[in-house]
């Protein structure tokens, strides 16, 4: 059975193969519609976090390929407290033919699985976010024409974006420098993991020096999802890593700006940077839809697409 939990899961074919497809969804998509190549099937989508980007794009990625999306809310589900995750996964199996789960804990992911019948996408856990840094290398490819050998500096908090990214830019052959306060960088286990993946990785504390010569900077919120109690510690200890005009100055002239979203403007990223030319903020979030459908079709498609 073939899921999409992780970025390192896939080899660096594999996932050049789903940006290829990606673009080409894209394009077909411009030129008048999507083939139903997922007509009759439906993917459940498990949701233990709130999203705007992940339901929309997956929803209406289901819509443009011909097939629909369930939308399951967390007091519907309850994994793991009102039903177990295994039961919850062969259940769904026997309805959808294709599992969507955004979750806290990346075991719920393993879970599902680990017992479904039909494929799983890991639409975001605590430790990764996979389908975001196939958005992410979709938007930096269109931009750029390539991939391999440009510099990604990553300025802020380290979390389970940045570990995506980090695995993605291995893969795809970029390298990587990140900006974080001591005490929210990268856990050893994660830096273990990256340098097996061959990341050329440099660590600092210093902002300015890691978007030295950087083709992209990104960044995200200094204050994710269940890390409410820390807020006041947090934006006592992140403002020298806002991602602002005198910081991008210190790039290229070409370098371009991500962010996941959502934004909190004033905090992470200014207006100037998030609205200004060399932004692809929204780019990237509508790149959402066309790396998940490349991921929808890959996982649930059984007809040959060619283009």
């Amino acid at each position: 059975m073939k899921h999409f939990l992780d970025i390192a899961d896939y080899s660096t074919a594999e996932l050049e193969g789903l940006i290829r497809l990606a673009v080409q969804l894209k394009q077909e998509w411009a030129a008048g519609g999507n083939r139903p190549v997922l007509a009759g099937k439906v993917l459940g989508m498990v949701f233990e976090k709130p999203s705007l980007r992940t339901r929309v794009s997956f929803d209406v990625g289901m819509l443009h390929l011909g097939g629909n999306a369930l939308y399951l809310s967390p007091a519907e589900i309850g994994l793991g407290k009102r039903e177990s995750t295994a039961d919850v996964a062969r259940v769904l199996s026997g309805y959808v033919q294709g599992i969507m789960a955004r979750v806290f804990d990346p075991e719920h992911i393993s879970e599902l699985a680990k017992w479904s019948r039909v494929p799983v996408i890991n639409g975001l856990s605590d430790a990764s976010h996979p389908c975001q840094a196939m958005a992410d290398m979709l938007t930096i490819y269109e931009h750029f024409g390539h991939l391999r050998g440009l510099k990604i500096a990553y300025v802020g908090d380290t979390n389970n974006v940045t570990k995506s990214l980090g695995e993605a830019a291995a893969r795809f052959g970029c390298s990587m420098s990140v900006a974080s306060p001591a005490g929210y960088q990268f856990d050893e286990d994660t830096r273990d993991h990256l340098d097996k993946l061959g990341l050329r990785l440099t660590v600092t504390e210093d902002a300015a020096f890691a978007v030295a010569g950087a083709d992209v900077i990104y960044t995200d919120t200094w204050i994710s999802m269940g890390q409410e109690t820390e807020s006041e510690q947090r934006r006592k200890v992140f403002p020298p890593y806002q991602v602002n005009e005198t910081l991008l100055k210190k790039a290229q002239p070409h370098t371009v700006v991500l962010h996941c979203l959502p934004a909190h403007r004033g905090e992470e990223i200014t207006d100037p940077v998030a609205d200004g030319p060399q932004s692809l903020l929204f780019e990237q979030a509508s790149n959402r839809l066309h790396a998940q459908k490349a991921i929808l079709v890959h996982l649930m498609s059984s007809n040959q697409l060619n283009f």
